[in-house]
């Protein structure tokens, strides 16, 4: 179907006003399909536009007066015709749910038989639960009814107004939204409420997790509350969508929804097995920065997708620093720095790399495809780059300016930068365009000169950028010199290559005693890649052990990543590292991290002899990291997760998984069970039958996606060959069941048993992409490419691929980024060659 496009929606935007949408859906018919009653109320100046429907069939449509063909919709476009000024337009449909996570998703819980639905909008599928004029600046009030069994709780983004009679909800019209932010549950819904400063507050989950939200409650609620206080300290507009409800919701693709009065997440949230800190976090840090999107996105909204940054950079941002200010996850900025601005910078050196706030997106299946680092971290760095830049008070008073101007209404960068240079004096003109308009990162490297008495007598910070975007940027730094005990001195550094040419001499230094370790970048103020001088990176491994800040040890860590990751670094040398320094690391965030991040270099950098050696001194790493943990905390749960995921000691992992000899305080749960058996099966040390045992322990949703990933994990062919199947060509299972399944099908241990998939992938993959809706299509392709397979001919193969025309957008990027990712493995694995030979 159609994708509108950005011409598109700016005339319908300059042609019509909508006056109101007053929608009523019954959702009593069981099987496939609801009922989808919409009345639209909206003002025009010419004599034709479309809406949009995807209906599974199309009943009625009445225009003003006139009954309309229904046979007269084309493909998702309804064409609207001698429009008055004033108008009123009716669409009776049937509508299909779906199993892909949007639309109206239905969900029948294997654990209870109980059935529970939920309304994803976003990007432009409301169209899917009713006809719309679907673009996000024609914003509306919704006024929604709802006919359902009459044992089910109902709730949508407005609260709930009547209930005239058993199985029947009205609810009060919204304040203006935008299309894809139309929400509702309905089902046999569990709830927790409260209230606070005004604001009726509730949390909603199927019943099957009650016990388990109701664990957590105290938490959630807490942390809404302090996001909540911490937001309204910093705007001047309250909270505005009356009430605020959250739901946890089955087989979400998205972390979660910012829809107004009733944020939708992912029910991984609600924990069922021991977690981490660093998960609980998370989970703070999704809650504030949905809560962020009450303000950016939702009260103003942006006029078209290439504005994504004002939606997503912000709550980015703002998600992180309220979690840090606000709640008890103090460290925030440590985990930003280290998992999302990987993200980022991942992102922003890949072919498809684009700016975070580019000129124009033609369509909105481009806008989809831009949900990605750059958008988010690296848009939420430029943003903490700017309020070091301008300062937090000229800051906050721009973005209060520009709440006022724009406040039910929508907005563009330009009015944002417009507010912003009022409240600081500045002109922003020039630093929008090098960090907004442009893409690819800076790397900044230090350059070091010591006399022989031990002092500078040089320092340098060099500024380079790739020559495919040779653009040096303004940074304000801060450059720390710590010493091996782990004090620390710190500077802050305007580097202004107008003035410098990107070489940035600190004469304040010269003559000072020279540092062990000299960190650019110093508090994480910027968004660019470090390289340290020679002497500090030989010094960072004595440094970590000993050096308190954990953000100044997140930057380490990721140098030292990025470094490996750019072939600049043996992964060899982040191995010894590893070993070095992790079994001393206290920070739950970095353990899971740098052991995550570098473990995927491992598995793809290092041929399989290599691999086996690193993987057993991560797993002994692990081990000694385990055994000083204190039972039952945060850090013994990364170490054990960490030891399972990289151990082939199979006697070990089969005895953890019947109690035996399990460290004292941690808890072999289901979610570590899952783990435990993931691991034995693709060693080949648990096979079907081991899996059914468990699946039948753990009837639930989440256990039969665990089950779906070990069944495409099982080392045999026929194993592989129905989860292949299942990849690209069933389309009955869910989004979840699916991405499970493609998430398991490729392990290392099994090169050789997959290796004729490497082919399939190239040759089935653009049917399947069309089989299904593009976010959960582009997920598919994501997983189950071929990323073990580090070889010139997989990239040959991808390079014949992307030589084709008829792929769907998304697979293009999937695999354009994936092949890159290649490309480094490639060049990393011949320098080892070349210093091997």
């Amino acid at each position: 179907m159609p994708s509108l496009s950005r011409a598109e929606a700016t005339a319908r935007g300059a042609s019509i006003t909508v006056e109101s949408y007053q929608v009523d859906l019954d959702l009593t018919g069981g099987g496939e399909r609801f009922r989808s009653r919409v009345t639209i109320r909206f003002r025009a100046t010419g004599t034709e536009t479309f809406a949009e429907v995807k209906p599974a069939e199309l009943r009625a449509v009445r225009l003003n007066d006139t009954e309309l063909d229904p046979a007269s919709l084309d493909d998702n476009r309804l064409p609207l015709t001698g429009l008055a000024a004033q108008n009123t337009l009716i669409v009776d449909a049937e509508m299909a749910y779906t199993n892909t996570g949007e639309g109206m998703h239905r969900f029948v819980d294997p654990a209870d038989g109980e059935t529970y639905l939920y309304v994803m909008s976003f990007l432009d599928d409301v169209q899917r639960v009713f006809a719309a004029f679907d673009q996000p600046d024609l914003k509306a009030p919704v006024t929604l009814s709802v006919t359902a069994p009459e044992h089910w709780t109902v709730a949508a983004n407005a609260a709930l107004a009547a209930n005239p009679a058993p199985g029947r909800w009205e609810f009060a019209p919204t304040l203006p939204i935008a299309t894809y932010f139309f929400t509702l549950i309905a089902g046999p819904w569990h709830v927790r409420r409260d209230t606070h400063d005004g604001i009726p507050l509730g949390v909603y989950c199927r019943r099957s997790l009650a016990e388990h939200l109701d664990a957590d409650a105290a938490e959630i609620f807490t942390v809404t509350r302090q996001c909540l206080d911490r937001f309204h300290q910093l705007f001047d507009e309250r909270y505005p969508f009356g009430k605020y409800d959250q739901a946890f919701v089955p087989e979400f693709n998205a972390g979660a929804m910012e829809n107004p009065g009733l944020v939708t997440f992912r029910d991984d949230y609600v924990f069922r097995s021991a977690v981490t800190d660093s998960e609980r976090e998370l989970r703070a840090t999704t809650i504030a920065h949905e809560m962020a999107h009450m303000w950016f996105g939702d009260l103003v909204t942006m006029r078209w997708w290439d504005d994504l940054w004002l939606n997503e950079s912000f709550a980015e941002y703002l998600g992180t620093r309220v979690t840090a200010e606000a709640t008890r996850f103090d460290r925030a900025w440590t985990t930003f720095a280290l998992r999302r601005k990987a993200w980022g910078y991942a992102a922003d050196q890949r072919p498809s790399t684009h700016p975070v706030a580019p000129e124009r997106v033609t369509d909105a299946a481009e806008g989809l495809l831009n949900f990605d680092g750059i958008s988010y971290a690296k848009g939420a760095s430029v943003l903490r780059q700017l309020v070091a830049w301008l300062g937090d008070e000229a800051f906050l008073a721009g973005l209060n300016d520009h709440f006022a101007r724009h406040r039910f209404g929508n907005a563009s960068l330009a009015d944002l930068l417009e507010s912003l240079a009022a409240s600081s004096g500045r002109e922003l003109t020039d630093w929008a365009e090098s960090w907004l308009r442009t893409a690819q990162v800076n790397t900044l490297r230090a350059e070091v000169g010591v006399d022989a008495a031990g002092r500078y007598r040089e320092v340098v910070i060099a500024q380079t950028a790739p020559p495919t975007h040779p653009v040096l940027r303004p940074h304000r730094i801060g450059v720390g010199r710590y010493s091996v005990d782990g004090t620390a001195e710190r500077v802050e550094v305007d580097l202004d290559p107008k003035t410098d040419d990107g070489r940035t001499r600190l004469v304040g230094l010269v003559g000072e005693p020279a540092a062990a370790v000299l960190l650019p970048n110093d508090g994480d103020l910027t968004f660019a890649k470090i390289r340290l001088d020679p002497a500090s990176v030989d010094a960072v491994p004595l440094l970590l052990p000993r050096l308190a800040d954990p953000l100044a040890r997140a930057l380490l860590w990721g140098a030292a990543l990025d470094a490996a990751t750019d072939g600049e670094r043996p992964v060899s040398g982040l191995v010894d590292l590893i070993v070095a320094a992790l079994p001393a690391e206290t920070e739950v965030i970095i353990v899971e991290d740098v052991l995550a991040m570098s473990r995927a270099l491992i598995d793809r950098y290092l041929d399989p002899l290599a691999r086996l050696s690193a993987l057993a001194r991560v797993a002994e790493s692990c081990r000694r990291l385990l055994d000083g943990a204190a039972p039952g905390e945060s850090l013994q749960l990364a170490a054990a997760r960490g030891l399972i995921a990289a151990s082939t000691d199979a006697e070990l992992l089969t005895g953890w998984l019947a109690g035996r000899a399990v460290p004292a305080g941690l808890a072999v749960d289901t979610e570590l069970r899952w783990a435990l058996l993931g691991r034995l099966v693709v060693i080949g040390a648990a096979g079907a039958a081991e899996i059914a045992a468990e699946a039948a322990a753990d009837p639930s949703a989440t256990g039969a996606e665990r089950a779906a990933r070990c069944r495409a994990a099982l080392p045999e062919p026929a194993a592989k060959q129905a989860a292949w199947e299942i990849i690209v060509s069933n389309t009955e299972l869910s989004n979840r069941l699916v991405e499970a399944t493609a998430e398991g099908f490729w392990q290392p241990e099994q090169a050789e048993l997959t290796s004729a998939y490497v082919a399939r992938y190239f040759a089935d993959m653009p049917a399947a992409a069309r089989l299904r809706t593009p976010w959960v299509a582009d997920e598919v392709a994501k997983l189950a490419f071929p990323r073990h397979a580090v070889s010139q001919p997989t990239r040959e193969a991808a390079a014949a691929l992307l030589a084709r025309d008829d792929l769907t957008p998304g697979l293009r990027r999937v695999v354009t980024d994936a092949d890159d990712d290649l490309r480094r493995a490639l060049v990393a694995r011949t320098a080892v060659a070349a210093t091997t030979a």
